[in-house]
């Protein structure tokens, strides 16, 4: 019949949640809050991993193998009340010739007293100290005289014994080489490039006290990693419910059909 369309399609249904026009604008608010949501997230991560955390390079080879020459470090800001024994930190201290921030382990704290070696080990308060963390797991045949840490006081080593200029390297001075805690402005969490992750607490100090904790690296990275997801994720769903929408959509009908 001349008055008839030459095709048909089929009637549309309005039922559904996923494809109707109320399914499609909660899915597009859905979609709105989760980018808003990851915005925030992403965003909050790295002004907290701002606030928290500081990067340094580190410049010599004195904490090799733990950091080596050139890598960068994050590391959490803290007090020097906050240390504790085997902590890798970042301090400033004028006596020893530079102003530039050092990075040391820390051995001994204010009370302690520390010496080397015996069997080849770092001796603190009577204890043989094994220190994995040194390269190839080696003893120490430095001499370190018994030294009383003061109150306040913090005795530093590097891991690469032979070469540090660290506490050791300042025995005749006033302070037998110790340096104040309030010198101490950060504490090394991670090496992230390259990366080479959290630094791992050791356990043989643990006798001799608590140890430090994590700061919320890992804790802040996933947050980040979650707004990423949030944002990726609403962001995706106007394209792919567009997609969707034409793979849905009935196919013309011949003319005539019924």
């Amino acid at each position: 019949m001349g008055g008839e369309s030459a095709t048909r399609t089929a009637p549309r249904t309005s039922g559904g949640t996923g494809k109707g026009p109320v399914g499609r604008r909660t899915g597009e608010r859905l979609s709105g809050l989760a980018v808003a949501l990851g915005l925030v997230l992403f965003l909050g991560g790295f002004g907290w991993g701002a606030v928290v955390y500081r990067p340094y390079t580190v410049p010599t080879s004195s904490m090799t193998p733990t950091i080596d020459a050139g890598d960068r470090v994050l590391a959490q800001r803290v007090d020097g009340d906050e240390v504790r024994r085997g902590d890798v930190v970042v301090f400033t201290d004028k006596t020893w010739v530079t102003n530039a921030p050092v990075v040391k382990r820390v051995v001994a704290v204010g009370g302690d007293t520390v010496s080397c070696c015996t069997n080849g080990k770092l001796v603190v308060n009577g204890k043989q100290i094994d220190e994995p963390y040194l390269k190839g797991g080696a003893v120490e045949d430095k001499t370190i005289p018994a030294v009383k840490v003061p109150k306040g006081r913090l005795f530093l080593l590097g891991d690469e014994r032979q070469g540090s200029l660290d506490s050791s390297a300042h025995l005749t001075d006033v302070a037998s080489g110790t340096v104040a805690s309030s010198a101490v402005s950060a504490r090394v969490d991670a090496v992230v490039w390259p990366m080479k992750g959290m630094l791992e607490r050791p356990t043989n100090f643990e006798e001799l006290g608590t140890l430090s904790q994590p700061g919320p690296l890992r804790t802040i990275l996933a947050v980040i990693v979650a707004g990423a997801v949030l944002v990726l994720g609403g962001g995706a769903y106007g394209p792919l419910a567009k997609l969707a929408g034409r793979r849905s959509r009935p196919r013309p009908e011949p003319a005539g059909a019924r």
